[in-house]
């Protein structure tokens, strides 16, 4: 058979290069077509690479660290015991881990992997950093700046407005004295910045390492506490008639649409109609106070990981699905997100953002905001309780299906009156569910 390349394939528009992170098939061992080959990072996901044909994988043209552009070629597939032949588009634009920045500045980043040489485990992309290098950022000045990309990584914008303040003297770079055989160590401090406690292992503790990802996890989750005044308000449901509906049309539906219907799509098609009643929900608020008023609707769903950590891919235009298609879109993003199968762009570009934190048993939750995004709502577990039910007879006890809705916003721009009627909006068309609708 002729040797195939294996490219890194288009990630998405805004994608246009990527982190080796892990190979998964060493050069010798036979390839499936389809079979993954190759853990990759870029700035918006973790994800596989699978191999577009079948044979041995006679080269790997890159290395783990190696940050390489969509389109270039990352292996080589033969038949067992060719010799790998010259790549015609190798991956010559990687930058290996084992070279040295060619820079000599304050910040000492690699290219290969995005951390820095002065123990920052932040992802920076290589355009951060190269702007960085060239303004003489250090790594601590670096990670002092709020970043309003995926997960809080600072993007081109944020540096670029950073850099006018810095000149100004928005931080302060402190050198420590110079001892014998000791290099001169800068650290930058912003003021704001907060300073987390000292912790020390005693004896028996067990120390472990956070993954990349709860790395990131864990900055997107203090920015949006620092940048965002958080308010939560809360709304008890009755859910009786959507979960007597389901449970009636369940097994039709499976037999019919080949999904299972989950109460999921059942609450974003009730939250998606609220967004449509309350459109300043669906918003941003620009780094210089102004309001973006977003056309499109499109819903993050928080889901767990098998390795503890979170992702939320998105569903574009979620307005414009029926019950089926939301289904359908639902358990596709949750299912690949589980096999670690999301593309870039099908995390990015969310408008509003749900937590299904009754998946856990928990009734209820106050949920962190997903930035650039204004709110976000958790759902908790659904329980059967007495409740007082109104009737043209009068008011009687009866045993119902509740469930509470916890909204989360961003009190800079929206307050408690318009916050609080849209999560009192989404409860009334839950409650409000027709028991003889057809699929």
């Amino acid at each position: 058979m002729s040797q195939s390349e294996i490219l890194l394939p288009k990630m998405g528009e805004s994608v246009a290069e990527a982190t080796i992170i892990k190979w998964l098939k060493n050069e010798g061992d036979f390839v499936k077509a389809d079979e993954a080959i190759v853990e990759i990072a870029t700035d918006k996901v973790d994800s596989e690479v699978p191999s577009t044909a079948e044979g041995v994988l006679l080269k790997r043209l890159c290395n783990e660290g190696d940050v390489v552009q969509v389109g270039k070629a990352i292996a080589l597939i033969g038949a067992e015991g060719a010799k790998p032949a010259v790549s015609t588009t190798p991956a010559k634009e990687t930058v290996s881990s084992n070279e040295k920045p060619a820079v000599s500045a304050p910040l000492k980043i690699s290219s290969s992997n995005g951390k820095s040489e002065n123990g920052s485990s932040k992802f920076y992309s290589p355009l951060v950093k190269n702007i960085a290098k060239t303004e003489g950022l250090s790594v601590m000045e670096l990670e002092a700046i709020a970043g309003t990309g995926l997960q809080g990584r600072v993007t081109k914008k944020d540096i670029l407005n950073y850099l006018p303040n810095r000149k100004q003297g928005g931080t302060s770079v402190v050198e420590q004295p110079v001892q014998e055989k000791q290099p001169v160590t800068q650290v930058s401090v912003k003021a704001s910045e907060p300073v987390g406690p000292v912790v020390t292992a005693g004896a028996g503790d067990e120390i472990i390492e956070m993954d990349r990802m709860r790395k990131l996890i864990a900055d997107h989750m203090v920015m949006s506490k620092r940048v965002s005044p958080h308010v939560t308000s809360f709304v008890e449901a009755d859910v009786t008639n959507i979960v007597l509906w389901r449970e009636k049309i369940k097994k039709e539906f499976e037999k019919k649409e080949g999904e299972k219907l989950t109460f999921t799509p059942l609450f974003i098609e009730a939250i998606v109609k609220a967004i449509k009643d309350f459109p300043m929900i669906n918003i941003s608020l620009t780094q210089d106070n102004k309001i973006v008023v977003r056309k499109d609707i499109n819903v993050g769903m928080a889901a767990a990981l098998p390795t503890g950590n979170l992702i939320v891919p998105v569903i574009k235009n979620a307005d414009r699905y029926n019950l089926v298609g939301l289904t359908k879109a639902v358990n596709d993003l949750a299912n690949r997100a589980r096999l670690n199968q999301l593309k870039p762009d099908e995390i990015q570009g969310g408008t509003y953002t749900i937590s299904n934190v009754g998946t856990f048993g928990n009734v209820m939750g106050t949920p962190i905001i997903n930035q650039p995004q204004v709110a976000i709502m958790a759902l908790g577990a659904i329980r059967k309780k007495p409740a007082v039910i109104e009737t043209p007879f009068g008011d009687t006890i009866g045993i119902r299906h509740m469930m509470f809705l916890s909204h989360s916003y961003d009190h800079r721009v929206v307050d408690g009156a318009l916050g609080g009627s849209f999560v009192k909006r989404v409860a009334d068309y839950l409650e409000n569910f027709n028991l003889n609708r057809e699929i």
